[in-house]
């Protein structure tokens, strides 16, 4: 009674595996299914329901001299702005802050001097007499740290960044533009080569002329660019720093392949846009899902 128990529970095991592998079979082969596109919403990193205007006002700029970061940063921001948010744009001269922050920093070289307030008051770009570029009257007597005149890398962008802790300049050209939300930072547009292995994947065929994907490692100098853009957002009715964030991209070609360097930058801001974007706009990723009939 057992046995023919064991020996029916074994059939209708035997069956279930039977039917199941089956039915996978016939769900590999015969059932339809369709793609449905979906959205989903990003909120905005920064609230800007203050803000009806937006001016991009220039970028301390440095690296190769081949690409004028400052312009081609500014006017893809500006184009950018105009289609995919619902701030105003300001239409207005790029300022080339690296002179403006020289210009700064011999103000305030100068402050301790009974004429300095005469000399610098009414120029554009000139800290209060007694006030270093970003500081207060107690700074009086400390010498700023000297700006590069050549922004090669990093380290000589970081005397510039006293410039945008200079509330009283900011709020100056917020007034001046009717209180938008202040775009600037610094950019850094540097050439890099690199060699090493790398691993790419190659076709193969066999003695049959069936083919295979196999990787590869392979030794390779190449060449590219390197893009550093730090965005800082500045609210333009008191001049306070109200957000800032950094990006690091890289590219990189072989060393035979002539790319232009303003098609590297534009390449590389390709990658940087859409989380700029994200930063004061909702913005929605694009995907798909896959349903079974």
């Amino acid at each position: 009674m057992t046995e023919r128990a064991r020996g029916k529970t074994s059939r209708n095991l035997a069956f279930a595996v039977l039917a199941a592998a089956c039915a996978a079979v016939t769900l590999a082969c015969g059932t339809d299914y369709f793609e449905i596109p979906i959205e989903t919403p990003i909120q905005p990193k920064l609230d800007i329901s203050a803000f009806q205007r937006v001016l991009v006002a220039g970028f301390v700029a440095g690296g190769t001299e081949d690409v004028d970061a400052n312009q081609e940063t500014v006017r893809l921001l500006r184009s950018q702005l105009r289609t995919k948010s619902s701030l105003k744009v300001i239409d207005a001269d790029i300022m080339v802050l690296v002179e403006i922050a020289q210009d700064q920093n011999k103000a305030a070289n100068t402050a301790g001097e009974p004429e300095a307030e005469e000399a610098t008051g009414g120029r554009e770009g000139a800290p209060a007499a007694g006030t270093a570029a970003g500081g207060t009257s107690s700074d009086r007597g400390a010498q700023p740290m000297p700006l590069p005149q050549r922004i090669k890398e990093e380290k000589d962008l970081e005397p510039y960044e006293r410039l945008f802790a200079n509330t009283a300049y900011w709020k100056r050209i917020g007034e001046e533009y009717q209180n938008p939300l202040i775009v600037t930072g610094t950019v850094l547009f540097t050439p890099r080569t690199a060699s090493g292995f790398i691993q790419r994947e190659q076709e193969v065929y066999d003695g049959f002329g069936r083919r295979r994907v196999v990787p590869v490692r392979t030794y390779m100098e190449r060449k590219g660019f390197i893009l550093r853009p730090k965005f800082v957002f500045i609210d333009g009715r008191t001049g306070a720093t109200i957000y800032s964030e950094s990006r690091r991209e890289e590219v990189l070609y072989n060393a035979q392949q002539d790319t232009p360097p303003l098609s590297s930058y534009f390449e590389l801001m390709d990658r940087i846009v859409p989380d700029f974007l994200g930063t004061l706009s909702n913005q929605k990723i694009r995907g798909t899902r896959i349903l079974l009939k």
